[in-house]
Protein backbone atom coordinates (compact mmCIF):
# COMPACT_ATOMS: atom_id res chain seq x y z
CA UNK A 1 0.00 0.00 0.00
CA UNK A 2 1.34 3.43 -0.89
CA UNK A 3 3.20 5.71 1.83
CA UNK A 4 1.59 8.61 2.46
CA UNK A 5 4.67 10.82 4.26
CA UNK A 6 6.55 9.77 0.62
CA UNK A 7 4.07 10.41 -1.69
CA UNK A 8 3.69 13.77 -0.12
CA UNK A 9 7.64 14.86 -0.36
CA UNK A 10 7.43 13.27 -3.72
CA UNK A 11 4.99 15.68 -4.76
CA UNK A 12 6.59 18.85 -3.15
CA UNK A 13 9.87 18.36 -5.62
CA UNK A 14 11.75 19.19 -2.96
CA UNK A 15 15.38 20.89 -4.90
CA UNK A 16 18.70 22.30 -2.62
CA UNK A 17 19.04 26.22 -2.89
CA UNK A 18 22.19 26.02 -1.74
CA UNK A 19 24.09 24.72 1.61
CA UNK A 20 27.47 25.60 3.93
CA UNK A 21 29.30 25.48 7.00
CA UNK A 22 28.70 27.97 9.90
CA UNK A 23 31.12 27.95 12.24
CA UNK A 24 30.93 30.73 15.65
CA UNK A 25 33.22 31.89 18.33
CA UNK A 26 32.35 33.81 21.44
CA UNK A 27 29.08 35.66 21.39
CA UNK A 28 27.12 36.08 18.10
CA UNK A 29 23.75 36.60 16.62
CA UNK A 30 22.21 36.36 12.96
CA UNK A 31 18.33 36.63 11.67
CA UNK A 32 19.08 34.63 8.58
CA UNK A 33 17.01 36.08 5.50
CA UNK A 34 13.55 33.96 4.08
CA UNK A 35 15.00 31.72 2.03
CA UNK A 36 12.13 29.28 2.02
CA UNK A 37 12.68 25.91 4.34
CA UNK A 38 15.32 25.89 6.51
CA UNK A 39 17.50 22.82 8.06
CA UNK A 40 20.87 23.01 10.33
CA UNK A 41 22.64 20.33 11.75
CA UNK A 42 24.84 21.11 14.79
CA UNK A 43 27.87 19.64 14.66
CA UNK A 44 29.81 21.10 17.50
CA UNK A 45 29.02 23.13 20.22
CA UNK A 46 25.34 24.80 21.41
CA UNK A 47 22.88 27.26 20.03
CA UNK A 48 20.16 28.76 20.51
CA UNK A 49 17.38 29.20 18.01
CA UNK A 50 14.39 31.49 18.39
CA UNK A 51 11.77 31.13 15.82
CA UNK A 52 9.09 34.49 15.83
CA UNK A 53 6.35 33.11 18.28
CA UNK A 54 7.70 30.66 19.99
CA UNK A 55 9.47 29.59 23.26
CA UNK A 56 13.81 29.60 22.36
CA UNK A 57 14.85 26.27 21.87
CA UNK A 58 18.39 24.99 22.84
CA UNK A 59 20.21 22.32 20.44
CA UNK A 60 23.55 20.39 21.02
CA UNK A 61 26.17 18.91 19.27
CA UNK A 62 24.04 16.12 16.95
CA UNK A 63 21.03 17.91 17.22
CA UNK A 64 19.15 18.93 13.62
CA UNK A 65 16.41 21.11 12.70
CA UNK A 66 14.56 21.53 9.99
CA UNK A 67 11.85 24.65 9.29
CA UNK A 68 9.50 23.42 6.14
CA UNK A 69 7.45 26.42 6.77
CA UNK A 70 10.27 29.26 6.20
CA UNK A 71 9.63 30.93 9.56
CA UNK A 72 11.43 33.58 10.52
CA UNK A 73 13.79 32.89 12.91
CA UNK A 74 17.17 33.96 15.02
CA UNK A 75 19.99 31.49 15.59
CA UNK A 76 22.41 32.97 18.54
CA UNK A 77 25.19 32.06 20.70
CA UNK A 78 24.55 30.09 24.20
CA UNK A 79 26.43 33.55 25.56
CA UNK A 80 23.91 35.82 25.61
CA UNK A 81 24.57 38.49 23.06
CA UNK A 82 23.90 42.35 23.24
CA UNK A 83 19.78 42.39 22.22
CA UNK A 84 19.27 43.27 18.78
CA UNK A 85 22.33 42.41 17.68
CA UNK A 86 22.52 40.54 14.02
CA UNK A 87 25.42 39.69 12.71
CA UNK A 88 26.66 38.94 9.25
CA UNK A 89 28.46 36.01 8.81
CA UNK A 90 32.06 36.33 7.03
CA UNK A 91 32.86 33.82 4.54
CA UNK A 92 36.46 32.53 5.89
CA UNK A 93 36.92 30.26 2.46
CA UNK A 94 34.77 28.72 -0.21
CA UNK A 95 31.54 27.55 1.60
CA UNK A 96 32.71 28.33 4.94
CA UNK A 97 31.04 31.59 6.90
CA UNK A 98 32.66 32.61 10.84
CA UNK A 99 30.57 34.21 13.30
CA UNK A 100 32.14 36.16 15.49
CA UNK A 101 35.74 37.35 16.60
CA UNK A 102 38.30 35.59 14.17
CA UNK A 103 39.72 32.73 16.26
CA UNK A 104 39.26 29.06 16.94
CA UNK A 105 35.35 28.39 16.36
CA UNK A 106 33.66 26.95 19.38
CA UNK A 107 30.31 25.99 17.93
CA UNK A 108 30.40 24.77 14.04
CA UNK A 109 27.31 23.50 12.25
CA UNK A 110 25.93 22.35 8.70
CA UNK A 111 22.98 24.87 7.20
CA UNK A 112 21.48 24.88 4.53
CA UNK A 113 18.28 25.85 2.46
CA UNK A 114 15.88 23.73 -0.06
CA UNK A 115 13.13 24.91 -2.28
CA UNK A 116 9.67 23.26 -2.72
CA UNK A 117 9.01 23.16 -7.03
CA UNK A 118 4.96 21.93 -6.34
CA UNK A 119 2.71 25.01 -6.26
CA UNK A 120 0.95 23.00 -4.07
CA UNK A 121 3.29 23.24 -1.28
CA UNK A 122 1.87 25.22 1.00
CA UNK A 123 -1.01 22.86 0.96
CA UNK A 124 0.85 19.91 1.34
CA UNK A 125 3.15 20.71 4.18
CA UNK A 126 0.11 21.80 6.06
CA UNK A 127 -0.81 18.27 5.80
CA UNK A 128 2.58 17.48 7.84
CA UNK A 129 3.98 18.85 10.98
CA UNK A 130 5.90 22.13 11.79
CA UNK A 131 9.20 22.93 12.98
CA UNK A 132 11.01 19.50 13.28
CA UNK A 133 13.89 19.14 16.11
CA UNK A 134 15.36 16.04 15.90
CA UNK A 135 17.90 15.24 18.96
CA UNK A 136 20.98 12.91 18.54
CA UNK A 137 20.41 11.10 15.52
CA UNK A 138 23.69 10.55 13.77
CA UNK A 139 22.13 9.58 10.40
CA UNK A 140 20.71 12.72 10.14
CA UNK A 141 23.90 14.70 10.59
CA UNK A 142 25.50 12.29 7.86
CA UNK A 143 22.39 13.33 5.32
CA UNK A 144 23.33 16.83 5.47
CA UNK A 145 26.81 16.47 5.76
CA UNK A 146 26.60 14.43 1.77
CA UNK A 147 24.12 16.66 1.35
CA UNK A 148 26.83 19.68 1.40
CA UNK A 149 29.69 17.93 0.21
CA UNK A 150 27.73 17.05 -3.07
CA UNK A 151 26.31 20.31 -3.39
CA UNK A 152 29.98 21.46 -3.23
CA UNK A 153 31.21 19.53 -6.38
CA UNK A 154 30.79 19.34 -9.81
CA UNK A 155 30.32 15.67 -11.23
CA UNK A 156 27.92 13.82 -13.19
CA UNK A 157 24.26 13.73 -12.19
CA UNK A 158 24.75 15.96 -9.31
CA UNK A 159 21.07 17.38 -9.93
CA UNK A 160 19.53 14.27 -8.89
CA UNK A 161 21.68 13.33 -6.28
CA UNK A 162 20.84 16.73 -4.58
CA UNK A 163 17.42 16.01 -5.17
CA UNK A 164 17.01 12.27 -4.02
CA UNK A 165 19.35 13.02 -0.40
CA UNK A 166 17.09 15.61 0.15
CA UNK A 167 13.66 13.61 0.03
CA UNK A 168 15.79 11.05 2.13
CA UNK A 169 16.27 13.66 4.57
CA UNK A 170 12.97 15.20 4.96
CA UNK A 171 11.54 11.72 5.10
CA UNK A 172 13.99 10.98 7.74
CA UNK A 173 13.49 13.90 9.45
CA UNK A 174 9.25 13.90 9.98
CA UNK A 175 9.55 10.19 10.86
CA UNK A 176 12.67 10.61 13.35
CA UNK A 177 10.32 13.10 15.66
CA UNK A 178 10.41 12.06 19.48
CA UNK A 179 9.17 13.35 22.37
CA UNK A 180 5.37 15.22 22.28
CA UNK A 181 3.50 14.68 19.95
CA UNK A 182 3.35 17.06 16.46
CA UNK A 183 0.85 19.33 15.63
CA UNK A 184 -2.28 17.79 14.29
CA UNK A 185 -1.56 16.63 10.70
CA UNK A 186 -0.58 13.41 8.52
CA UNK A 187 2.04 12.66 11.19
CA UNK A 188 -0.02 12.40 14.01
CA UNK A 189 -2.91 10.66 11.77
CA UNK A 190 -0.43 7.80 10.77
CA UNK A 191 0.53 7.33 14.19
CA UNK A 192 -2.59 6.26 14.80
CA UNK A 193 -3.41 2.38 13.40
CA UNK A 194 -6.77 2.87 12.72
CA UNK A 195 -6.29 6.24 11.30
CA UNK A 196 -3.76 4.97 9.15
CA UNK A 197 -5.62 2.08 7.86
CA UNK A 198 -8.05 4.78 6.36
CA UNK A 199 -4.78 7.73 4.95
CA UNK A 200 -3.58 4.71 3.56
CA UNK A 201 -6.40 3.61 1.49
CA UNK A 202 -6.78 7.82 0.60
CA UNK A 203 -3.04 7.60 -0.70
CA UNK A 204 -3.48 4.36 -2.45
CA UNK A 205 -6.62 4.58 -4.24
CA UNK A 206 -7.84 8.49 -4.69
CA UNK A 207 -9.78 7.78 -6.89
CA UNK A 208 -12.52 4.88 -5.26
CA UNK A 209 -15.78 6.93 -4.20
CA UNK A 210 -14.72 7.32 -0.41
CA UNK A 211 -17.49 8.46 2.43
CA UNK A 212 -17.04 8.64 5.99
CA UNK A 213 -18.63 5.73 7.02
CA UNK A 214 -16.59 3.17 4.32
CA UNK A 215 -13.47 4.38 6.12
CA UNK A 216 -14.61 4.66 9.09
CA UNK A 217 -15.84 0.58 8.26
CA UNK A 218 -12.38 0.12 6.97
CA UNK A 219 -10.42 1.58 10.27
CA UNK A 220 -12.86 -0.21 12.24
CA UNK A 221 -14.46 2.50 13.95
CA UNK A 222 -17.94 3.92 14.28
CA UNK A 223 -18.87 6.88 12.12
CA UNK A 224 -19.02 9.28 14.54
CA UNK A 225 -15.91 8.46 17.01
CA UNK A 226 -13.88 7.80 13.23
CA UNK A 227 -14.91 11.59 12.08
CA UNK A 228 -14.30 12.93 15.73
CA UNK A 229 -10.79 11.29 16.16
CA UNK A 230 -9.65 11.79 12.54
CA UNK A 231 -10.30 15.91 12.52
CA UNK A 232 -8.72 16.16 16.10
CA UNK A 233 -5.60 14.12 15.14
CA UNK A 234 -5.49 15.21 10.85
CA UNK A 235 -6.68 18.71 11.93
CA UNK A 236 -9.10 18.37 9.44
CA UNK A 237 -12.66 16.29 8.23
CA UNK A 238 -11.97 13.35 6.27
CA UNK A 239 -13.54 14.49 3.10
CA UNK A 240 -11.84 17.32 2.93
CA UNK A 241 -8.69 15.40 3.17
CA UNK A 242 -9.81 13.30 0.86
CA UNK A 243 -10.42 16.51 -1.36
CA UNK A 244 -7.09 18.22 -0.68
CA UNK A 245 -5.22 15.00 -1.72
CA UNK A 246 -7.12 14.55 -4.98
CA UNK A 247 -6.60 18.30 -5.90
CA UNK A 248 -2.93 18.04 -4.97
CA UNK A 249 -2.48 15.05 -7.40
CA UNK A 250 -4.77 17.02 -10.20
CA UNK A 251 -2.39 19.94 -10.05
CA UNK A 252 0.73 17.29 -10.05
CA UNK A 253 -0.39 15.82 -13.36
CA UNK A 254 -1.69 19.30 -14.65
CA UNK A 255 1.71 20.97 -14.15
CA UNK A 256 3.66 18.35 -15.89
CA UNK A 257 0.96 18.25 -18.88
CA UNK A 258 0.56 15.50 -21.03
CA UNK A 259 -2.54 14.49 -19.27
CA UNK A 260 -6.10 16.09 -20.35
CA UNK A 261 -8.63 17.48 -18.23
CA UNK A 262 -10.67 14.03 -19.04
CA UNK A 263 -8.09 11.76 -17.76
CA UNK A 264 -6.96 13.74 -14.52
CA UNK A 265 -10.91 14.12 -13.32
CA UNK A 266 -10.57 9.65 -13.94
CA UNK A 267 -7.78 9.41 -12.38
CA UNK A 268 -8.64 11.28 -8.69
CA UNK A 269 -12.21 9.93 -8.90
CA UNK A 270 -14.87 11.91 -10.36
CA UNK A 271 -16.99 10.72 -13.28
CA UNK A 272 -17.13 13.66 -15.40
CA UNK A 273 -15.09 16.76 -16.45
CA UNK A 274 -17.71 19.08 -15.75
CA UNK A 275 -18.00 18.13 -12.24
CA UNK A 276 -14.16 17.88 -11.58
CA UNK A 277 -14.04 21.10 -13.61
CA UNK A 278 -16.46 22.78 -11.23
CA UNK A 279 -14.57 21.48 -7.78
CA UNK A 280 -11.19 22.61 -9.14
CA UNK A 281 -12.04 25.82 -9.89
CA UNK A 282 -13.95 26.39 -6.33
CA UNK A 283 -10.82 24.36 -4.63
CA UNK A 284 -7.80 26.17 -6.91
CA UNK A 285 -9.32 29.68 -7.78
CA UNK A 286 -9.51 28.89 -11.83
CA UNK A 287 -10.76 26.22 -14.16
CA UNK A 288 -8.16 22.91 -14.89
CA UNK A 289 -7.72 24.27 -18.61
CA UNK A 290 -6.41 27.67 -17.09
CA UNK A 291 -4.20 26.17 -14.84
CA UNK A 292 -2.78 23.90 -17.17
CA UNK A 293 -1.92 26.94 -19.66
CA UNK A 294 -1.13 29.28 -16.42
CA UNK A 295 1.66 25.97 -15.63
CA UNK A 296 2.89 25.36 -19.65
CA UNK A 297 3.38 29.59 -19.67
Amino acid sequence: MSDPLTQILALMRPSASFSKLVTGTGRWAVRPPAHGPFYAALLQGSVLLSIDGERPERLDAGDFVLLPDGAAFAVTSIEPPAPGRDDTPAEVAPGIFHLGPPSAPDTRMLVGYCHFGSADSALLLSLLAGTVIVRGERRLTQLVELLSEEAGAVRPGRDVVLTRLLEVLLLEAFRAQKGPAPAPGLLRGLADPRLAVALRLIHAHPADAWTVALLARQAGLSRSSFFERFRREVGTAPMDYLLSWRMALARDMLLDGGVSVGDAARQVGYSSSSTFSTAFARAIGMSPKAYARAARA
